[in-house]
């Protein structure tokens, strides 16, 4: 049996420390490749990313265009004709009549026939400028104040990404659209589809 004295000699601590730093840490290229793979994974997920936020937006605008048409239609239903709008869009004096209590020339009965949230980036609502998608363009409306259940000279797109033209005509009594344009391509969001 080895003595108590024996076993502190033959004991060096700075070579069983040195060893254990060796296990334990990483190099400076061992370090570099982590962060390059996470980088290249990062920018792997950005545009996946980016694809699903233009998707949650078109929804948004989507599900806003149909709510300002209920919204008109409320209007009429109540009394008895399509609101006096001016103009071809959702502007602020346009939506006024459908959000206020207040306005007794249009909306002499006082009914809240859209509760509209403040204007939000990605998420679209009222400022200044009126009802906006959520890319901030005011949403565009056709009424047939004609009353003969037609829209003429709307707007179509005969592929995804592809030109939104003018011309083509619809059996509806109302229309909401807007044109988002990410890039070159254009997308028609409207009420009718």
């Amino acid at each position: 049996m080895e003595s108590a004295e024996n076993k502190l000699m033959h004991f060096n601590p700075s070579s069983s420390v040195r060893s254990d730093k060796k296990a334990w840490a990483f190099t400076l290229i061992e370090l570099l490749v982590v962060i390059a793979i996470i980088a290249i994974l990062a920018g792997l997920l950005f545009p996946a990313a980016q694809s699903a936020l233009n998707s949650a937006k078109k929804t948004t605008a989507k599900n806003q265009a149909v709510q300002l048409v209920t919204a008109i239609t409320a209007y009429e239903t109540e009394y008895g004709r399509l609101p006096a709008f001016t103009g071809t869009n959702m502007a602020a004096s346009n939506i006024a009549m459908l959000c206020t209590t207040n306005d007794t020339v249009n909306n002499p009965r006082g009914v809240l026939f859209l509760e509209a949230t403040a204007f939000k980036p990605s998420k679209g609502g009222t400022n200044t400028k009126g009802f906006c998608d959520p890319w901030s363009n005011v949403y565009s409306v056709a009424l047939d104040t004609n009353y003969v259940n037609q829209l003429s000279n709307m707007p179509y797109q005969t592929s995804l990404g592809g030109a939104v033209t003018a011309g083509t005509n619809l059996t509806k009594h109302v229309g909401v659209w807007t044109v988002w344009t990410n890039g070159s391509k254009q997308y028609l969001i409207n009420s009718w589809d």
